[in-house]
């Protein structure tokens, strides 16, 4: 099979980079799915699971507010564990609940249950595989080091990228600059040359902008955080800048 063409406004793409939770694969349906498993077979919670829902949704937006700029930041790099289990704890608090066992037995059961519901997104794997051996395929994900190289592992993705790299082990994540700088000095392109796939329009599509990338944005109805007030996927600023290209499915990238 020859080497496939990308469409329009691709060309001249000599590296793709690939964001991974909710581009590659559904990150925010196996989350919902392990909380709702979480709090619904725990045989010592009797709260609603509607308001334990609802109740870790303020919780989780509140925590990923601030935890860049605490001491919980150093702990979320390295293991997802310990923020995972500190974020139950204030949901609990939040329902008049005070229980470090609980909380770790639940952040547990979530954590079990998320990774067993997590999969890829139908096309994920025929569109990596057309790429294979055409073109230098990287990921940058943002996340802990340990539950990323887990996720990466689970979905049998290590064979597709020639480079990753995950906040966890950089000790800094997207937007940041440097994570675009050190992905474009592993490929050696300039940054026109260089296209960056993924589902967030501030921590994807505008940095790999600003840093003169292409760039496509995967708009899915299912990419709607457990957090979300509006229900609905992120919408773009309308003094935005505009993606080289907007797709809901990551085939549509070829021609």
């Amino acid at each position: 099979m020859g080497r496939p063409e990308l469409v329009p406004g691709l060309e001249g793409i000599k590296a793709i980079y690939f964001d991974l939770d909710d581009t590659l694969c559904a990150y925010w349906d196996a989350a919902k799915t392990g909380l709702r498993k979480a709090f619904g077979d725990h045989p010592d919670l009797t709260v609603p699971m509607d308001l334990m829902l609802k109740e870790w949704a303020i919780a989780f937006s509140e925590f990923v507010e601030t935890i860049g700029k605490t001491h919980w930041y150093e702990k979320y790099l390295k293991s997802g564990d310990l923020t995972r289990a500190e974020l139950m704890r204030r949901t609990l608090e939040r329902v008049g609940i005070f229980d470090e066992d609980l909380a770790l037995d639940l952040s547990n059961r979530y954590h079990v249950e998320r990774h067993a519901a997590l999969d890829l997104f139908p096309e994920s794997i025929e569109v990596l595989e057309k790429l294979r051996g055409f073109w230098p395929v990287g990921v940058i994900t943002n996340g802990p080091a340990d539950i990323q190289q887990m996720e990466i592992e689970k979905l049998n993705l290590r064979p597709y990228f020639d480079h990753v790299f995950i906040e966890g082990e950089m000790g800094f994540g997207k937007p940041d600059e440097r994570v675009f700088a050190l992905a474009r000095k592993a490929v050696g392109c300039e940054p026109g040359e260089i296209l960056m796939v993924g589902n967030s329009y501030k921590h994807d599509v505008v940095p790999a902008l600003e840093n003169g990338w292409k760039t496509v944005w995967v708009r899915r109805p299912s990419d709607v955080p457990p957090s979300s007030r509006t229900g609905r996927p992120e919408e773009k600023p309308a003094t935005g800048p505009e993606p080289t290209l907007i797709i809901k499915d990551l085939a549509e990238i070829f021609a």
